[in-house]
């Protein structure tokens, strides 16, 4: 009975894999069309447990588009994070924190420099919006989420881009489960966060 759950999952899951890269290059994806002018900021969910056949899919996904002449922006969030410790000499600081008081001091010291807007602009500055904020960026794809939780929020950074972005299609690859009103990170942990984004592929 296990294994042929687990089978089904796993089939669903390449299933919905399959559907992203035709999605993102749609028109109606790109052009923002038939959102009901809602902003075109998706989630991708997946089992957590499946971070691996994920990653492994997003970079077939990315070297395709990359070959096709796209222009969009591909980012690591743990990555990111790590860049802007870096770009404000507070890496080594950090890990020092960590080996001598913990993962609740490491968070604690953290939620000043990595405050979400301030992790939406730093995204933001590595996306080319363009003149007259037109964008020459036509997507952006977030993912590493896993890493860098708790201390991105997922619901937390999509609000924060909201305003940095402007019209840029946006896809967060989110471990866990989203409902259509609420990301449930990892599947297990509860989650009282309201966010409106819609589902890249239901």
């Amino acid at each position: 009975m296990t294994t042929f759950s687990t089978t089904k999952q796993h089939k669903n899951l390449n299933d919905r894999l399959d559907q992203i890269l035709p999605k993102i290059e749609s028109e109606d994806f790109l052009k923002n069309q038939g959102l009901g002018n809602e902003i075109g900021f998706y989630v991708f969910d997946y089992p957590a447990e499946s971070e691996l056949t994920v990653r492994e899919h997003l970079a077939f996904i990315t070297d395709k588009l990359t070959k096709r002449g796209r222009n969009f922006a591909s980012i690591n969030l743990f990555e990111a994070i790590l860049e802007l410790l870096d770009s404000r000499n507070l890496t080594e600081r950090a890990f020092k924190v960590q080996k001598e008081r913990g993962d609740d001091a490491l968070f604690n010291a953290l939620k000043g420099p990595l405050e979400q807007n301030r992790v939406a602009e730093f995204i933001a500055s590595k996306i080319d919006l363009g003149a007259d904020n037109q964008a020459h960026t036509e997507f952006i794809l977030l993912h590493g989420l896993g890493s860098a939780w708790p201390i991105i929020r997922g619901h937390g950074l999509l609000n924060a881009l909201h305003a940095k972005v402007g019209n840029v299609p946006t896809v967060l690859f989110y471990p866990g489960e989203y409902d259509g009103t609420a990301l449930k990170p990892f599947g297990r942990i509860e989650s009282n966060n309201y966010y409106r984004a819609f589902k890249l592929v239901p």
